[in-house]
This record gives structure tokens, C-alpha cells and sequence, in this order.
């Protein structure tokens, strides 16, 4: 599997990766009528990125984060709709990295999550 930011391969493959296609609807228009019937208004479809990772060293999370870090970047993914490698923009939401332990000189995070959204 193939995964860059920007164009550079990320530092560390996540253990964990879901692509999720989003339809988005515009909110004023897209309404149920009475009797229950839909009547929708598409707008977009749009992408999603789940990714985790177990134990990674400081210097691979720290490049993760880093790379993740402008308000949107191009994500080069497996799309399973496309059928192929597409790159996208993106923004990150939330990163959260939950556990440092220490392995000898070293510090490890475990538990990073991050969601990317298409722009």
C-alpha cells in the first residue's frame, strides 16, 4: 500500500485504515415530506480517513503530526470507490496520541488517531 502527504511517503504505516465516501446534502433542501418520503439534494461526495497506529518511535510520530500539520495537504490513498490511488486535499481533525511509554532511551507512542476529511 501507498501512502504519501504531499507527495512524500508518510513516516510510519498506519495499523489501522478506513476510507469512508461521504454524501453531503444541503441541510435547507433535502427534506422529509409528511407522508415520509425523501426528497434529497446532494451537494458533494466526499472522503474520510480513519488511520491508528500502535507503538511508533517519537521521531516517526513527531514527523506524522508535522506532516499533518497545515490547514490542508494532498493525500495520495487507495480509494476503494475510485479503484485506484487518488490524492486529495485534506484537513486533519483531532490527533490524539494517548500513551508514552519508555523503552529503555527511548519514548514510544501508542494510540495515535487521526481523522483526515476531504476539502
Amino acid at each position: 500500500m501507498q501512502l504519501k502527504i504531499n507527495g512524500l511517503p508518510i513516516a510510519e504505516y498506519p495499523s489501522q485504515f478506513t476510507v469512508t465516501t461521504l454524501d453531503l446534502d444541503d441541510a435547507e433542501s433535502s427534506v422529509r415530506t409528511a407522508d415520509g418520503h425523501l426528497n434529497r439534494d446532494r451537494i458533494a461526495i466526499k472522503r474520510q480517513i480513519e488511520m491508528s497506529w500502535g507503538l511508533v518511535t517519537w521521531a516517526k510520530t513527531s514527523a506524522i503530526l508535522k506532516a499533518m500539520e497545515p490547514a490542508f495537504f494532498e493525500m495520495t490513498y487507495p480509494d476503494p470507490r475510485a479503484g485506484d490511488y487518488v490524492t486529495k486535499t485534506f484537513y486533519a481533525g483531532n490527533k490524539p496520541a494517548l500513551v508514552a511509554v519508555a523503552k529503555g532511551s527511548e519514548i514510544l507512542w501508542s494510540g495515535l488517531k487521526v481523522t483526515l476529511t476531504e476539502q
